[in-house]
């Protein structure tokens, strides 16, 4: 897939916690399903094989009413740097996830989604883009709860 800036949507959050912390709860299950989607979803994670080639799949409650099915295969993991993938289940897209620290206990998490077409990202940008957001903050307060496991 030809990646071009118009096929792209780009949100980016500094939180406030080091970088192993971070990725942490992105990459320990009990701690993901604290945060993951937008305001009000909550997660059940039905697999999360975080490496090239393992699969995440996950059903997203949300909440007035509605179960959406989510699957997807790794394709990068770097730990504490990227994780990247691509889903199988509309909308479809690659997505990675990027962990930069940057010192005094601040870390900079990404989300870069690519679509296969500039139509498809413009579609999707007006809803994605706020939805985002509304992860971050989600993340931010169970980092700041002490979800620690």
């Amino acid at each position: 897939m030809q990646q071009t800036a118009n096929q792209e949507v780009l949100s980016s959050r500094v939180i406030e916690a080091p970088v192993n912390v971070v990725y942490d709860f992105f990459a320990k299950p009990a701690l993901l399903k604290t945060w993951w989607g937008p305001e009000g979803f909550t997660n059940t994670i039905h697999e999360f094989d975080l490496k090239p080639g393992g699969k995440w799949i996950l059903t997203m409650h949300g909440p007035e009413k509605g179960n959406y099915e989510n699957s997807a295969v790794f394709t990068q993991v770097v730990p504490q740097r990227l994780v990247a993938w691509t889903r199988l289940s509309q909308p479809l897209f690659d997505m990675e996830v990027g962990f930069e620290e940057l010192g005094n206990d601040q870390t900079r998490i990404s989300f870069k989604m690519i679509f296969a077409s500039v139509e498809e990202c413009e579609k999707m940008r007006k809803f994605v883009a706020p939805k985002n957001e509304e992860n971050f903050d989600r993340l931010q307060r169970a980092i700041q709860e002490g979800g620690q496991l």
